[in-house]
C-alpha cells in the first residue's frame, strides 16, 4: 500500500515501534523512518543500563531496525560495534519479518572513569575499533559482511561512512534518544526511553548521477569540468532538509512520522508505504541452549554445575535456563 503524504501529517498513523518506509520521486530519494516507545523501553529497563550505554544502544536499535526492515528475504540483519572503549561491545540482531533483540557490553570501572573525566561521547565510549554489517540469508547461503573502521564523533556519522565505503550509496542518518520522566496516575514518579531514526539515500535511476567526490569512482576524470565534484542538485536539497531535523522531532509522538515526512518533503512530493512494526522478541530457547551444552565435553559440564544443575542466562533478554546435567543429550 501506498499513499500520498496528507497536509495533517496524520500523525498517529504508523504509531511507536513501526518503522515507516517512504520514497520522495521529486528527488529521487528513499527511505525510512522511525518512533520506538514501548519496545526499546522494555529492552533498555530489563538492563538497568547506565543513561550514556542505554542512548548508544538504543542510537544502535534505532538504526538496525530502519535498516533491517528494509530486507526482501528471510534473514538476519546483525550491527555490531567492537572496540576498545569503556563499551566494547554494542549488538542488535534483527530476524526478519520484525523481530529484535540487543544487548551491551561495558566495564564499570572504566565508564566511572570516562563519565567523571566527561568522555562520554559514542567515539570515547566506543574507542578504536570497527561498526560491521553481517546479512545472514539462512544456513544454505553465505553470510554478507561488511566492516568499516569506526570513524566519526557519533554513531550517525559511523553509518554514513559504512554506505559511502561498502554500499557506495549516498546516505543520511538522523538518529536521537529521549528519556522521559513523568507521574504515573498516583503521582509516583515514572521513567521511560523513547528512541527515533531516518535514514534518506539518493537512488536516481541513472547511475551517473550517483558519483560523489566522497565515493569510490567519484573522482573527476581528466580534462571534465571541475563541477563534477559538486553534489546532485536533488541529492543537496535532500541533505539540506534532512539536516533540519531535531533529535526531538524524532523521538516526540505529538510529532509522528507522518507529520515529520510532510515538514520535510511536501514540496517534492512525498509518498508513505505500510508501516512495518518491530518487536522485542529474543530468538533463544532451552532446545537452543540444550544443543550448546551437548557440545560441551564432560569436565566442563562438570564445572558448570552449581547446587546440582546448569544454569545459563541470555546475554540479550536476560532470561535463566536451568539444566540437570543428566538431560544434557551428547
Amino acid at each position: 500500500m501506498q499513499t500520498d503524504i496528507q497536509p495533517s501529517g496524520e500523525p498517529g498513523f504508523a504509531g511507536d515501534d513501526r518503522v515507516l518506509p517512504f520514497d520522495v520521486d521529486g528527488l529521487d530519494v528513499r527511505g525510512r523512518t522511525v518512533q520506538l516507545g514501548p519496545m526499546i523501553d522494555a529492552i533498555l529497563a530489563r538492563h538497568a543500563y547506565p543513561e550514556d550505554v542505554a542512548r548508544l544502544l538504543a542510537e544502535t536499535i534505532a538504526l538496525t531496525v530502519l535498516l533491517g526492515t528494509s530486507l526482501k528475504f528471510e534473514g538476519k540483519l546483525i550491527v555490531q560495534t567492537k572496540g576498545d572503549g569503556p563499551v566494547d561491545l554494542v549488538v542488535a540482531d534483527f530476524s526478519t519479518p520484525g523481530n529484535l533483540r540487543a544487548y551491551a557490553r561495558f566495564d564499570e570501572d572504566r565508564l566511572a572513569a570516562a563519565q567523571a573525566a566527561g568522555a562520554t561521547s559514542p567515539a570515547e565510549l566506543l574507542g578504536k575499533g570497527i561498526l560491521a554489517f553481517t546479512i545472514d540469508q539462512g544456513a544454505y547461503m553465505q553470510r554478507y559482511q561488511g566492516i568499516v573502521e569506526m570513524n566519526g564523533e557519533t554513531l550517525e556519522a559511523m553509518a554514513e561512512t559504512y554506505f559511502r565505503q561498502s554500499e557506495q550509496i549516498p546516505t543520511i542518518v538522523r538518529l536521537a534518544v529521549a528519556e522521559l520522566i513523568d507521574r504515573d496516575d498516583d503521582g509516583n514518579p515514572r521513567h521511560s526511553w523513547r528512541a527515533g531514526g531516518i535514514v534518506v539515500q539518493f537512488l536516481p535511476q541513472a547511475p551517473e548521477r550517483m558519483r560523489q567526490p566522497d565515493l569510490p569512482g567519484g573522482d573527476v576524470p581528466e580534462g571534465d569540468a571541475g563541477d563534477i565534484h559538486n553534489d546532485d542538485d536533488s541529492w543537496a536539497e535532500a541533505k539540506a532538509l534532512v539536516s533540519t531535523v531535531q533529535p526531538g522531532e524524532l523521538t516526540d509522538p505529538e510529532v509522528g512520522a507522518e507529520r515529520l515526512l510532510y515538514r520535510l518533503f511536501h514540496e517534492s512530493g512525498a509518498r508513505i508505504y505500510q508501516p512495518v512494526p518491530v518487536y522485542d522478541r529474543c530468538s533463544c530457547s532451552r532446545e537452543r541452549l540444550g544443543e550448546v551444552l551437548s557440545g560441551f565435553s564432560d569436565e566442563d559440564i562438570q564445572d558448570s554445575v552449581e547446587d546440582g544443575a546448569i544454569t545459563v542466562q541470555c546475554e540479550f533478554c536476560s532470561t535463566a535456563y536451568r539444566f540437570d546435567p543428566s538431560e544434557i543429550k551428547r
